[in-house]
């Protein structure tokens, strides 16, 4: 579903991402790990086309990634969610979700202010809130939620555009143990032919996601396997895990 190969990327005398392979089948839950600096989220901003590679190559679906602009890749079904939150804080849940379906469905221009917004883009964005827990706030200023809210809204509109890769970029960060464990059981529902890449520095949470794990330092892919090899190598505790993931 999303193959990349060699991929490069130099910011002067800095690699921040050396000869990057990475292969996600439809339905992969795949993570991908790494010590502060080591060209994770540079890698995320390559695949959806807010950075330019040096080198490489990306497919999605098998068609050519390399050509196509952010909001084409996301039309195309590669669709990311953000580090720090990128939401429209003045609009309702429901009608930032109901924006999103607009974009995706081509009628955003007609529903600018929602008040022209059809019914069905309305319907089927409550019916998504739901599905992720927010029904109970559809109504209220996306500003006034919690911040564990407001990650499960990100993931909601990421999931009105239809993708068919996510890229969660450290969706638990800043939130409490509470709200990660609600933003995970949602992500253990979605829906299994969806590939799924996340980065997360929560181990906890990794473990419990992946079934495939790369693991990347200094731009570079050090190793790939399953949760219990990337535990069990002694390489990868050297340099990030530690003896907190000791076989």
């Amino acid at each position: 579903m999303l193959e990349v190969r060699g991929l490069c990327k130099r910011f002067g005398a800095l690699a921040a991402t050396q000869s990057v392979d990475l292969a996600l089948a439809p339905g992969a839950r795949h993570a991908l790990i790494g010590p502060n600096g080591a060209g994770k989220t540079t890698l995320v901003n390559l695949l959806t086309g807010h950075l330019a590679p040096d080198s490489g190559s990306m497919t999605l679906d098998g068609a050519d990634l390399l050509p196509l602009r952010p909001h084409q890749r996301v039309r195309a079904g590669l669709v990311r969610t953000f580090q720090i939150n990128s939401l429209f804080m003045e609009y309702t849940p429901l009608q930032s979700v109901a924006l999103a379906i607009a974009q995706r469905e081509g009628d955003a221009m007609r529903m600018w202010g929602f008040a022209a917004a059809g019914r069905k883009h309305v319907e089927e964005a409550g019916a998504l809130l739901h599905d992720v827990g927010l029904g109970n706030y559809l109504h209220e200023r996306t500003d006034l939620l919690p911040y564990g809210l407001q990650r499960l809204l990100e993931v909601a509109l990421a999931l009105a555009c239809k993708p068919k890769v996510l890229l969660l970029d450290e969706p638990a960060a800043g939130v409490s143990t509470d709200a990660s464990q609600r933003l995970f059981d949602l992500i253990d529902r979605l829906p299994g032919d969806l590939a799924i890449l996340l980065i997360e520095h929560d181990m906890r949470l990794v473990f419990r996601f992946a079934q495939r794990i790369s693991v990347l330092v200094a731009g570079a892919v050090l190793t790939e396997g399953t949760p219990a090899e990337i535990a069990a190598d002694p390489k990868v505790r050297e340099v990030y895990l530690g003896s907190r993931h000791a076989a």
